[in-house]
């Protein structure tokens, strides 16, 4: 045990009124939150690049290839198979970013040549209206037209390839030797798969994208619906003050004599006005209620209540040191409060996700700030805790009530296993205290907290 600092003088009592008031109206303000990447910087420049890869792969294979292909074996005579061959592969390139007008591009080059090559002398007996090199660019064609358009243009550039070479089968039926079905079969596979693959990438991003979200809002609701259980606590303590307020303006003309007729109306004014406010803050309990909470008759618990949490605790199977060493009547209601809560759901933690272990509960004032933590070690035995996931409610509620109160919280694991839960709260209300609340940061660290 420390020595007990002398007690510190209270405030006023409507000074500590309008502070539990503040904290209960910061209580239910809602934070924004921002939303995750779904991809790391390495899948994003795999995507983004690997397609330019694979055109600039194809574009040079394919280029000088069909310039020979067409030259010695359709006997077209060299610009003009240079012209060919260019129409027919570099619009690969625009089909990463825009593969529907690289198709009409590339489509219309096979049309014309195609139609050249029917008539070229060295053609007989070579492959016709498709060229090897036109098969070939082509079904990579396919593979970025599927990645990227809709389900509609991939049925209409399919019908539109059998469809051509069907004209062509008909026009010179002696001179097709079946391409137009490879290509029209090849374009068909390519065209399912890749689509398939696309839609597979869409419902996982979106799935992604929703579990996101879920997860956020899932969060958001645990931080509001703790915010609303510190309200309706704070509540009680506001109530109390102004009830008290309500009791001293109108017993004040019958407790003090002499008082002139101005001072007993400022005192009727004074119970007025705290019997209005008792009467909305009545009102706002009923919307923070839940539908299904009960009201609470029990008072609120405070540090003098530490003592026999720890004695459940250990009835519970957990070892409990505790060190409490705080003056009676120097803790402010809402710090009293928000002390007991603390280390309630430390200990709670530490039944569910840590059973049997070594813990230690320090409670301690400075004479300017109350100081609470909890530590404890590694569970007793390997075994699988009691729960292996919880609501989220624990850490939310300890930062939101050593928010509310201007204090620092300092939560985190422990290098032997255990984990460390630390709070400083100031006992008087902080010179920063706006009309909002108080101006503190959400989850800041505890400088210097001893540890027990």
């Amino acid at each position: 045990m420390s020595r007990s600092p002398a007690a510190s003088p209270q405030p006023p009592l409507w000074r500590s009124a309008r502070t539990q008031l503040r904290l209960l109206v910061a209580a239910v303000r809602t934070p924004s939150h921002a939303a995750t990447p779904l991809l790391g910087s390495s899948e994003r420049a795999l995507v983004r690049y690997a397609p330019w890869a694979v055109a600039f792969v194809a574009v040079a294979i394919l280029l000088p290839t069909s310039v020979t292909v067409v030259a010695q074996d359709y006997g077209l005579n060299g610009p003009a198979a240079g012209a060919l061959a260019v129409a027919q592969t570099t619009p690969l390139l625009l089909a990463v970013t825009r593969p529907l007008q690289a198709w009409w591009i590339v489509f219309a080059a096979d049309v014309v040549g195609a139609i050249v090559l029917a008539g070229a002398a060295d053609a007989s007996g070579r492959p016709w209206p498709w060229t090897p090199m036109v098969i070939i660019g082509y079904v990579i064609l396919m593979l970025f037209l599927g990645l990227r358009e809709s389900r509609r243009a991939l049925v209409g550039v399919w019908l539109a390839t059998g469809l051509v070479g069907v004209l062509f089968e008909l026009a010179s039926s002696k001179r097709s030797d079946g391409s137009w079905m490879l290509m029209f079969v090849l374009t068909g596979v390519a065209l399912v798969v890749t689509g398939a693959l696309r839609e597979r990438g869409d419902a996982q991003r979106r799935l992604a994208a929703q579990e996101t979200i879920s997860e956020t809002e899932r969060a958001q609701r645990t931080l509001l619906e703790e915010r609303t259980r510190i309200a309706r606590e704070l509540h009680d303590v506001v109530a109390h003050h102004m009830s008290v307020i309500t009791v001293q303006a109108d017993s004040a003309p019958y407790r003090i004599t002499g008082l002139p007729e101005d001072a007993r109306e400022e005192f009727t004014a004074i119970a007025a006005s705290a019997r209005e406010s008792l009467t909305e803050m009545r009102r706002l309990l009923a919307v923070l209620r839940s539908e299904d909470a009960n009201g609470e008759l029990a008072p609120q618990p405070g540090v003098s209540r530490v003592q026999q949490l720890v004695e459940a605790t250990v009835r519970a199977g957990v070892p409990v040191e505790l060190s409490l060493s705080v003056p009676p009547g120097s803790v402010p209601q809402a710090v009293d409060l928000s002390a007991y809560r603390i280390v309630q759901e430390a200990l709670a933690n530490v039944v569910r996700h840590a059973p049997g272990a070594t813990t230690r509960v320090s409670v301690m004032s400075d004479g300017t700030d109350l100081i609470v933590a909890v530590v404890n070690g590694p569970a007793a035995e390997v075994t699988s805790p009691l729960e292996s996931a919880g609501t989220g409610h624990g850490l939310v509620g300890m930062r939101e009530r050593v928010r509310l109160t201007g204090g620092t919280l300092d939560t985190g694991p422990l290098p032997d296993g255990g984990f460390r839960v630390a709070a400083r709260m100031p006992l008087a209300p902080s010179s920063a205290d706006g009309p909002d609340g108080p101006d503190a940061p959400d989850a800041p660290d505890v400088p210097d907290v001893p540890v027990p």
